[in-house]
Parts: structure tokens; sequence; C-alpha cells
């Protein structure tokens, strides 16, 4: 039955058939539904995906399939709850607003998936997300939570730092990938952030793709750009090279 339901959703949202598995598991008594996929063959380290404001869809399970062919055992977790995928703008907008006022549970539900993600095997980890869950990856960054993470990663993600936070000084490595024409977050948020990692002595690399948009990596999309995508994605794959091998 999952194999059938990950390949509707393949269908539906226009991506390839999923080599993976769906996988529900609950946090404070609630259902939540993530996506597993396991590497090929000796695996050199978990990635943990955080989905976008839409809620968990054949894109993280797209890849987390790439990076399971890269020989990463990667699991997309759900922020939202099981059968939880807004449609609209507005109930996108409520879902994320509901746990921007709540980042103590956010924390908590990313870092309950990150035990569902180890259940097969414990390990080092990246964590890392898209747009929304490049935001929730910098919140677990800066929680200093979290055991043998080996750094974060953010494509075209919020990355303003909240009144009262900071980021611990023993913050794994970050990379930041950012499109040079997103005006959703602006490249004074980019600057800001490089100030406040230099500040804390956190190592990090930033980069930015010129003509990007926000969300420049979502495939199919107007906003997609593929030579940002590519090359963040081949930043990123460097970056797993350097922090988990």
């Amino acid at each position: 039955m999952k194999a059938t339901f990950a390949f509707l959703c393949a269908f539906f949202f226009g991506f390839q058939a999923q080599a993976g598995e769906l996988v529900t598991y609950r946090v404070d008594g609630a259902a939540y539904e993530g996506y597993r996929a396991e590497a090929r063959g000796s695996a050199k380290g978990l990635v943990l995906v955080i989905h976008d404001w839409d809620g968990l869809t054949g894109y993280e399970f797209k890849r987390a399939d790439m990076l399971a062919a890269m020989g990463y055992d990667a699991f997309a977790i759900d922020l939202y709850g099981k059968d939880n995928r807004p449609k609209d703008r507005g109930a996108k907008k409520a879902e994320v607003g509901k746990l921007y006022k709540d980042r103590a549970k956010m924390r908590r539900l990313i870092l309950a998936g990150l035990a569902e993600a180890r259940k097969k095997g414990a390990g080092r980890a990246v964590i890392m997300g898209y747009c929304f869950g490049g935001s929730a990856t910098l919140e677990l960054a800066r929680s200093g939570k979290g055991e043998n993470i080996a750094g974060y990663a953010t494509f075209h993600g919020g990355l303003s730092t909240p009144a009262g936070q900071s980021f611990p000084t023993n913050t794994p490595p970050l990379l930041i990938a950012h499109g040079g024409a997103d005006t959703s977050i602006t490249m004074d948020h980019v600057a800001a952030l490089s100030r406040t990692l230099e500040t804390a002595g956190i190592p990090y690399e930033m980069q930015v793709y010129s003509g990007a948009p926000h969300a420049f990596t979502v495939f199919g999309s107007s906003r997609y750009r593929k030579i940002a995508d590519t090359q963040s994605w081949n930043a990123f794959s460097a970056f797993l090279d350097k922090n988990l091998n």
C-alpha cells in the first residue's frame, strides 16, 4: 500500500516514482507521516529534510531519493501532522504561523523526526530545509539541541534571527543557499545573518545565485532556475562530503 500511495503522489506532483516509503510516527500523541529513503549500499550518514510551507509532498520525496542515490540515508519529516497538507495560500500561511508562534513545538517536532529517522541506525546527521524548512533548520541550529549533528543547510529559507535568540558558539557548520533576486528574503537578511554568525564565530558558507528568485529549486514552477538549483545542489553535495565523511 505504501508503494502504491507513493506512486500516486509521484503522479500527482509530477515527480518520478518514489524509491522510499512513508512512515507514520507519533509526537505528543498525534500522528505524523514522514518519508524514508535508505542509502544504496553502506550509508555515509543521515540527512534530515524539512519541508516548505506546502507540508510534506512529492518534492521532498524526490530530494530524499536523490540523497539516497548519493549514499545517504534520508528522512523527510512532517511538521504539520498526518494528512494535513494545506492547498491554498491562506491555509499554508496559517500552518507556518502556528509554528512560528510556538517555536518550542517546532523544535520538538524536528527532534522527534530526527529520533524517528535514527530508528534505522544512529550516526552523524545534517539537517536541511527549503523555504519554511530552511527557517526551521536555523531554528534548530540556534537551539543547540540534538545530538551528533554535523551541519545545517538552508535553501531559500528565512534568515532572520528572532529577538532573544542566538547561535551557540559550538554550532556546527552552516550552508546558506540564496537567490540574488529573492524579494521575500533580501540581501539585507543575508548580510545580517553573516554579521550574526561572524560575531558568534560560527563556521558558515553563503552561496548567492544571480537572477534566482525565492523558491528557485522547486522543480516545474515558474520560479525554478536550473543553473541555481544545480549549483546549490553541488554546493550541498560538497558540504555533505566534507561534514559526513
